[in-house]
């Protein structure tokens, strides 16, 4: 019989023998350790030295007959705590024993240190199956020393086999106690406490979009990111642009509050302890870590074929990264690509708490606030549980619930996780819901509106639909998407859209940036309150308009990131004066105007002394995004541009930042939306790429109408004939230049009418907000088809 084997000897064929987590720690050695990715190393019992231990004293036999008291009613807390302690009373086979200490000293000389610390780890047989995730069902336990303390944790280990939690799943999994068996896995700490560590997914974990990596991170022991005890920060890598070392592939950082840490404690436990200040502010990963980390998690996806979930630990000492775990990830990766379910709110409500958004669905009902689990008697089907944060012994409450609410946590903590894998909404890092938050109180919870979830008062209404993306009709007229939202832009890339025609950048400036470019760039025209806000919201860096560039540059990087390869046209800014003296120390630096609609909006701004430096800092934003970031997909579009001289002083100023048109490939359009625009279109086509039509800004201006006056909307109608042949003569005149034309305003997602005109005159392309592509896309196939 083998009892032990070393992690270098094992495979992923192995997990009948060692378990999930402990066939995967061999198989990276043995098959990726060659190519530079680093297991820390150690041994695993096996499944028969489980058994073994089950035929020592009667031991199966007890566990049988206390199984049988469950079945036939005991409650499951008193039939777990008796199995763990029949476990816990009977005494390790001696040659069990003996092989385990033998191999601590083999890999204590290995490390070349006595009685090296060492983290003892479960592992189900049945685990991390794509069938069946045990993820977090069972112990581990850290910086265990010596070989008492090992043989300890080992019994501890598989006593918790039996913990209530992973009874409750496997009764829930259709799995026979008794046909498992558990591994316990040995290996080297990482002094990951004098660092950080955390998990790397290879696919957005929220939409299952393949084409990143995510990186969340955490200072100390890994623990406190799977429990759910830290808001980690997170990183977002873009794969197709990883192998190429010239380019910058991180195409989002957003940093966590890391208000704790899991270190060492004096008597050699772990304790978790205060983050100071400096830590929370600053990232836990430099570039090279998050690249480093990244090809890794590659490199893993590839050899295994399949998406992986992985643990990683940064040892403080030597400055090493190592991986400490990895598996399939079996969530996203198993959800039917050829269905789309969306959920979206109808009505409208109070918004009480705001966080990080788990999942794509609604769910509501009573608050059920927790400080630590309970009976399931006491927790009503159906309610919407409020605490802390989880762990496993939460998840007979959770599945239970039709939504999840925490104060703590990230996108990987164990809420995250365990919500995913249920199909339960849950919002995490709220930091106020158990405050806010009221026993019995009727709320919605909504994951449906994007990156950030909100918790609202009583219950509003809302819908859910499915549409079978694989009956979609092919097109010859491109159908894109209109999107503003970075944090969202990932939930739709299962959608068959020919790229995206209009992505705003307003969403990006006004709630990832905040601040007004021109206040970033003179500080001393604001008030002291505004100076205050900039200096915190631009806390780290040194230079402000870097801050900008940061932001601005990853908010487009992910959306094109999304459609990659496809092109996505990325709009300037086109805030009004009114909107943009609303932001951030905005108001010193725009003039008050009657009708701001018509005013200094657009192309007029970009090369104006009022506003060039603002538009200089969207320019290096925009040149980092294609450049450096490697999205050479992005296709730049000037709004409001009236004249053609004003359209060479905009090429211009952007030249002079790096943008030039046709460098790299560098398209750059312009919006129609001016009668300008299609009087002059041969013109415009002389310095533009192509032409996207603004069909809200055309009928405004053609008609004469404010298009926001309630008292002319009923002659408001992009179906004038003014607008229409406008349209039809822009798109000719376009094509005699051998230029594109799109158009991306809202009438197409309301009037299968129009979209027929359209399809008629020979559009090019038309740009949808996501919801209503199915439809778009079937009546424009069905234009098509009449001719």
């Amino acid at each position: 019989m083998r009892r032990v084997i070393r992690f270098r000897d094992l495979g992923r064929e192995d997990v009948g023998l060692v378990g999930g987590k402990n066939a995967s720690l061999g198989e990276l050695i043995t098959a990726l350790g060659p190519a530079g990715i680093r297991v820390p190393d150690g041994f695993a019992t096996t499944a028969d030295a489980y058994r073994e231990l089950l035929d020592t004293g009667g031991l199966r036999e007890r566990i049988a007959e206390h199984v049988g008291r469950l079945h036939e009613g005991a409650p499951l807390p008193g039939v777990g705590a008796a199995i763990r302690s029949a476990v816990l009373a009977t005494p390790l086979p001696a040659a069990l024993e003996r092989d385990v200490l033998e191999a601590y000293g083999h890999l204590a000389r290995g490390a070349g240190r006595t009685d090296p610390d060492v983290a003892v780890r479960s592992s189900a047989t049945a685990e991390d199956l794509p069938e069946a995730s045990f993820a977090g069902q069972q112990e581990t336990f850290l910086n265990v020393r010596g070989p008492a303390a090992l043989l300890d944790a080992c019994r501890r280990c598989f006593a918790s086999l039996f913990t209530d939690r992973a009874i409750d799943y496997r009764e829930r999994m259709g799995f026979d106690h008794l046909s498992l068996a558990l591994s316990v896995g040995v290996q080297l700490m990482v002094r990951s406490d004098l660092a950080g560590a955390g998990v790397v997914f290879t696919l957005d974990t929220e939409t299952g979009f393949p084409g990143v990596v995510v990186v969340s991170a955490a200072w100390g022991l890994g623990e406190t990111v799977v429990s759910g005890q830290v808001d980690p920060d997170e990183y977002t890598v873009f794969k197709p642009v990883l192998k190429d070392h010239r380019l910058d592939p991180v195409v989002q950082v957003q940093l966590g509050a890391k208000r704790r840490k899991a270190v060492y404690g004096e008597d050699g436990s772990t304790t978790t302890v205060d983050t100071d200040a400096d830590e929370r502010a600053r990232p836990v990963l430099g570039q090279g870590d998050i690249r480093t980390l990244a090809e890794w998690a590659v490199a893993v996806e590839e050899h295994y074929g399949c998406p992986m979930d992985l643990e990683w630990a940064k040892d403080g000492i030597t400055g090493g990264l190592f991986l400490v775990q990895a598996r399939p990830e079996t969530v996203q990766s198993r959800r039917h690509g050829e269905v789309l379910r969306r959920f979206q709110l109808t009505g409208t409500g109070e918004r009480l708490v705001d966080g990080i958004a788990v999942g794509e669905a609604i769910g509501a009902g009573p608050v059920c606030a927790l400080a630590e689990p309970v009976g399931l008697e006491r927790f009503p089907q159906g309610a919407v549980l409020v605490t802390g944060i989880t762990d496993p012994d939460w998840e007979p409450l959770m599945k239970r619930a039709s939504a999840i609410v925490t104060d703590h946590g990230g996108r990987t903590s164990h809420a995250a996780i365990v919500s995913r894998e249920l199909g339960v909404p849950a919002l995490v890092g709220t930091g106020t819901a158990t405050e806010v938050l009221t026993d019995g109180q009727e709320v919605t919870v909504s994951c449906a509106e994007g990156a950030e979830g909100h918790v609202y008062r009583g219950p509003v209404a809302y819908e859910a639909t499915e549409t079978d993306l694989g009956s979609l009709p092919t097109t010859r007229t491109k159908v894109m998407l209109n999107l503003a939202d970075p944090g969202a832009a990932f939930r739709w890339w299962r959608l068959p859209a020919d790229g995206v025609g209009l992505a705003r950048t307003e969403f990006v400036v006004a709630h990832q940036v905040r601040v007004h470019p021109m206040a970033l760039l003179h500080p001393e025209r604001l008030s002291a309150g505004d100076r205050r806000l900039v200096e915190e919201l631009t806390y780290g860096y040194p230079d402000r308009a870097d801050y900008f560039v940061d932001r601005f540059a990853h908010g487009v990087a992910r959306i094109a990131a999304s459609r990659w390869p496809d092109p996505v046209v990325v709009r300037t800014s086109d805030f009004k004066t009114n909107e943009y003296a609303r932001l951030v120390g905005g108001a010193p630096f725009e003039p008050v105007e009657a009708n701001p609609m018509i005013g200094w909006r657009g192309a007029s701004r970009y090369y104006d002394p009022g506003y060039r430096e603002g538009f200089a800092l969207e320019c290096r934003a925009l040149r980092r995004a294609r450049d450096e970031l490697g999205l050479t997909n992005v296709v730049v579009m000037i709004p409001f541009c009236r004249t053609p001289e004003e359209a060479d002083r905009v090429l211009a100023v952007m030249a002079d930042n790096g943008l030039t048109r046709g460098a790299n490939g560098l398209r750059v359009y312009v919006m129609a939306e001016i009668p300008s625009n299609v009087l002059l279109a041969d013109r415009f086509a002389e310095r533009f790429d192509g032409f996207s039509i603004g069909s809200n800004d055309l009928t405004q201006l053609t008609l004469g109408i404010d298009r926001d006056s309630g008292l002319l909307a009923h002659v408001f109608d992009e179906r004038n004939p003014a607008v229409t042949k406008s349209i039809e003569s822009l798109i000719a005149a376009a094509h005699a230049a051998g230029r594109r034309v799109g158009l991306c305003g809202q009438r197409p997602s309301n009037d299968p009418d129009f979209t027929r005109f359209l399809v008629r005159a020979g559009i090019d392309s038309i740009s949808v907000t996501p919801d209503s592509f199915p439809a778009v896309k079937c009546a424009v196939a069905e234009a098509e088809r009449e001719g």
